[in-house]
C-alpha cells in the first residue's frame, strides 16, 4: 500500500486542498473531508523533482543534504486549521516583495546559525518552522516557539545515513508509530502506548542535553 497523496473526485466540487486534507462540497450544510497521506517533501520530489515548487537537483536520495537551505513559505488556510504551503510568488503577493524577501532571508539565517551550532553537538537540524509577524511599529518579529523538537526535525549525526528515514529526536517518532499502527486516520485516534510516550520523552530530553550540555 502506497498511501493516498492526491484526490480528484469528479462527482463533487473540490473546495479546498491543503497540506493534508482535501474538502469537497456535498451541499450547503455538509462537506466531505478526506485526510490524505501527504507529508515532509519526499513524495513530491519523487513525483516532480521539486519541493513546494522549488526545483531540486536530480538523483537525491531520501534524507540527502541539499546544496543550500530552501525557504518554503506557508500560511494558515482559509478553511481548517492547518498550514497551507504556498509558493514564494504567492508569499510576495500576500505581504509584498520587500517583506517576503526579508522573511526569507531572516528564516534562512536563523536556520543556518542554529544548524551550524547543533552540528557541533552531534545533531542535524533537518528542517524547522519559524512563525513571523509584525509588531505595532511594523517591525518583523519572530513569534511562538522556535527550534524545538515540536517545530523541527532533529537527527542524530552519528546514525545519519542518506537513503533512509533517520531516527529522530522529535515527534516524528510518534508519527511513525501511528503509521505502523494501521490507524485509518479517523477519530478517535488510538491511545499511544506508555512505552512509546516514554521513549519520545526520552528523545526530547536527550536532544535538550546534547544541545545545552
Amino acid at each position: 500500500m502506497t498511501g493516498l497523496s492526491t484526490t480528484n473526485l469528479t462527482s463533487l466540487r473540490k473546495i479546498y486542498s491543503g497540506k493534508v486534507r482535501d474538502l469537497y462540497e456535498i451541499d450547503d450544510k455538509r462537506m466531505l473531508m478526506i485526510a490524505t497521506d501527504r507529508r515532509s517533501g519526499w513524495k513530491e520530489y519523487r513525483q516532480s523533482g521539486s519541493v513546494c515548487g522549488i526545483a531540486l537537483p536530480a538523483g537525491l536520495k531520501e534524507a540527502d543534504k541539499l546544496p543550500e537551505p530552501i525557504f518554503t513559505p506557508s500560511t494558515k488556510a482559509a478553511v481548517g486549521d492547518h498550514d497551507e504551503n504556498i509558493s514564494f510568488a504567492q508569499c510576495e503577493a500576500i505581504v509584498g516583495a520587500e517583506l517576503a524577501a526579508k522573511v526569507r532571508d531572516t528564516a534562512i539565517l536563523l536556520y543556518k546559525t542554529a544548524a551550524e551550532y547543533a552540528a557541533t553537538r552531534g545533531i542535524i537540524i533537518c528542517d524547522t518552522k519559524f512563525e513571523f509577524g509584525l509588531d505595532e511599529n511594523g517591525v518583523l518579529t519572530l513569534m511562538d516557539e522556535a527550534l524545538t523538537p515540536d517545530s523541527s526535525r532533529f537527527w542524530p549525526a552519528d546514525s545519519y545515513q542518506p537513503g533512509s528515514n533517520p531516527p529522530s529526536f522529535d515527534k516524528q517518532f510518534v508519527r511513525d508509530w501511528l503509521e505502523a499502527s494501521g490507524w485509518n486516520k479517523q477519530a478517535p485516534a488510538p491511545a499511544v502506548p506508555l512505552d512509546v510516550r516514554e521513549k519520545t520523552a526520552a528523545k526530547y530530553r536527550e536532544a535538550l542535553e546534547r544541545l545545552t550540555g
